[in-house]
């Protein structure tokens, strides 16, 4: 699609990629990040060496999504894999393949990274997201159940 650019975020990003998490958590009917976190967020994004990667996806030169990623590892393939944490375009701008661009670049990524794979979660009661993906070539695990532990 020649419209729609997919592009690492830059440091003056941060508040474009903030106003995407804000749209994100009115979406998923969430409390958005509060000041203090929006405020870690962009220090991170400033860092020397940030421990995420941002990746906008523009269409007709605006941002209209985004996607939040970060490397682990598997022990058992002894390779890295590319977590992603967000993947999200903003509803009005859905169907027109930012989405599936967005994606595709990540997986260009991850390969270009020598990562074994590439893994990501989706909320239960997304459907959309559940369709999108396994189009996309991903498959549900069920034998893996995600934990988690608020610190």
């Amino acid at each position: 699609m020649p419209d729609v650019v997919i592009r690492r975020a830059a440091k003056e990003d941060a508040p474009i990629v903030l106003s995407l998490i804000r749209a994100l958590a009115e979406y998923e009917k969430l409390v958005p990040p509060d000041q203090a976190a929006r405020e870690r967020f962009t220090a991170e994004m400033n860092a020397e060496r940030p421990r995420f990667e941002v990746y906008l996806a523009e269409y007709q030169e605006m941002a209209v999504g985004y996607a939040i990623v970060f490397e682990t590892y598997g022990s058992f393939q002894a390779r890295p894999k590319l977590y992603i944490e967000d993947l999200f375009v903003l509803t009005e701008y859905r169907r027109l393949g930012i989405g599936k661009a967005l994606f595709q670049a990540l997986i260009v990524a991850g390969r270009e990274r020598g990562c074994g794979a590439v893994e990501w979660a989706a909320l239960d009661w997304n459907i959309n997201a559940h369709r999108f993906y396994q189009q996309m070539g991903g498959r549900h695990q069920e034998q893996w159940q995600l934990f988690r532990l608020e610190l």
